[in-house]
């Protein structure tokens, strides 16, 4: 038998589609909330629901800015190419969860394109960026990839902790759910 060593790539495309399956849940569940319950500070390091759902999107659109950067030059990323780039992570362009959520889906599917775009010779690359204060670096795409994924899973669990004390359940959230059995 035969068994698939997963590579980085799988990893990426494996962490984009658990991206996507989490925020659908998660925007399911923060519809549950009347709309006063979404904004609702509830002492979080971004306050509400809405606002720590925001600040993801808000993070998630600027390093999909940087990876556009990248020489390979995704034809995946061109959605954001051009957009405004955002500097203040506490930013709330966002007025309710109705525009949130159309927005989280048009990033989702950036997302998941570009994931599926991205060869392991693009994840060798070391990339360039200037962080939110101006400041210049040079990282290995890979670990800015992984990071990237990271701060999402991280964000999204304050939000299912902020979500279980409004009573709200937002079901399995195990990454484990979505790998395929060997």
């Amino acid at each position: 038998m035969t068994t698939h060593v997963p590579t980085r790539r799988d990893h990426v495309r494996q962490m984009a589609a658990y991206n996507r399956w989490m925020n659908d849940k998660v925007y399911a569940a923060a519809a549950t909330l009347a709309p006063e319950e979404i904004m609702a500070d509830r002492g979080a390091f971004f306050g509400s629901v809405h606002g720590t759902l925001t600040h993801i999107a808000v993070a998630d659109m600027i390093w999909l800015q940087r990876f556009a950067d990248h020489p390979a030059r995704h034809a995946a990323l061109d959605p954001v190419r051009g957009l405004p780039i955002q500097r203040d992570l506490a930013a709330q362009p966002f007025g309710d969860l109705a525009s949130l959520t159309a927005h989280r889906r048009f990033l989702d599917g950036v997302i998941s394109a570009w994931a599926d775009a991205v060869t392991e010779e693009d994840l060798d690359h070391a990339l360039a960026y200037a962080n939110t204060r101006g400041e210049r670096f040079r990282k290995p795409y890979f670990y800015l990839i992984m990071h990237f994924f990271n701060h999402q899973t991280h964000h999204r669990g304050q939000v299912t902790t902020l979500l279980t004390q409004a009573s709200v359940d937002v079901g399995a959230t195990d990454l484990s759910g979505l790998i395929a059995t060997v």
